[in-house]
C-alpha cells in the first residue's frame, strides 16, 4: 500500500496536469460516509468531473488503470451521488468519471481516461 505523502504528491501532479488541460478544481479529497473522491473538477462546459487518481511505480499486475476495480467504481459513484444530492439538490449538472493513471515519474507516464466508467 502506498504511503499518504506519496499519494498526496501524485494527486498534486494529477491536479497540475488537469489544470494545464483547462479543468478547474472544485474540491480536493471530498469524503463522506460512503467514500472519498480525489478531485472534483469542472470543465469549460460546466460539467462536473469526478477524478480518481491512481499511481503505480511499475506496470506489474496491470498498472494503475487496472487497479480501479468494479467495487471501487461503485463506491465512487455512490460518493458522487451523495455529493450531487448535497450540493445540487434540484438541478444536478452533467458529470462524468475520469481516471488519471500514473505509471511513473514523467508527465509522459500520465494516462487521462475520460469517461472511464459510467454510473
Amino acid at each position: 500500500m502506498m504511503s499518504r505523502p506519496i499519494g498526496f504528491a501524485q494527486e498534486d501532479r494529477a491536479l497540475a496536469y488537469l489544470q494545464k488541460q483547462g479543468l478547474h478544481l472544485i474540491i480536493r479529497n471530498f469524503s463522506c460516509k460512503l467514500g472519498e473522491i480525489d478531485l472534483i473538477m469542472r470543465d469549460s462546459l460546466n460539467k462536473l468531473i469526478f477524478v480518481e487518481v491512481r499511481y503505480r511505480g511499475t506496470q506489474h499486475y496491470g498498472g494503475s488503470a487496472a487497479s480501479v476495480s468494479r467495487g471501487k467504481q461503485i463506491r465512487l459513484v455512490r460518493t458522487a451521488n451523495w455529493y450531487l444530492r448535497a450540493h445540487y439538490p434540484c438541478h444536478p449538472p452533467l458529470c462524468r468519471f475520469d481516471v488519471v493513471a500514473i505509471n511513473g515519474d514523467n508527465e509522459s507516464d500520465f494516462n487521462w481516461i475520460k469517461n472511464a466508467f459510467y454510473s
